[in-house]
């Protein structure tokens, strides 16, 4: 019988070494955990893997994506109309995002303040609903409250963020 291959991606490696330790009858300390975690990843010890990590090559990015959503700011690094591609709508909303405080709980009226702050066309709902949609912004059901969604920038979207910062 053959194996499959299964990709395990593990965001916080300690917390699952401290569960891994929890389900086991007599577990080693939490250093000796993540050594042999470390080791049954192909790596020589936890040192090994995390000087590896760190060497790992920047993702790639698609540069005329950036530039066509670049396009869409201007030098004042405002937001200057609503793109027709969803692609680069979806590009254009994590330069919104970054420019949003995190952890600040707003009512509509106030996000969309903010959002006509960082544009030239007023069409804050439109924004706000595409933000939700894409991910990027978290209402509650009665529309009372909008929070920021913390997730990590695509590289695209990293770039087009830096690059609209420096304009």
């Amino acid at each position: 019988m053959s194996r499959d291959p299964i990709s395990l991606t593990i965001p916080d490696l300690s917390g699952f070494a401290k569960t891994l330790r929890a389900g086991l009858d007599s577990p080693p300390s939490h250093l000796e955990m993540l050594g042999l975690i470390a080791r049954a990843a192909g790596f020589r010890n936890y040192q090994h893997l995390r000087a590896r990590l760190s060497e790992t090559p920047p993702e790639p990015v698609d540069d005329r994506a950036v530039a066509r959503a670049g396009r869409f700011f201007d030098e004042k690094s405002r937001f200057t109309d609503w793109p027709a591609k969803t692609s680069v709508q979806g590009l254009c909303l994590w330069v919104i995002w970054a420019q949003l405080p995190p952890d600040t709980i707003w009512t509509e009226r106030q996000v969309s303040g903010v959002i006509d702050g960082l544009c030239t066309f007023r069409d804050a709902a439109q924004i706000r609903r595409a933000m939700i949609e894409h991910g990027l912004l978290r209402r509650e059901r009665d529309g009372s409250a909008y929070v920021r969604v913390e997730r990590k920038p695509t590289p695209e979207a990293r770039a087009l963020i830096s690059r609209v910062r420096h304009l």
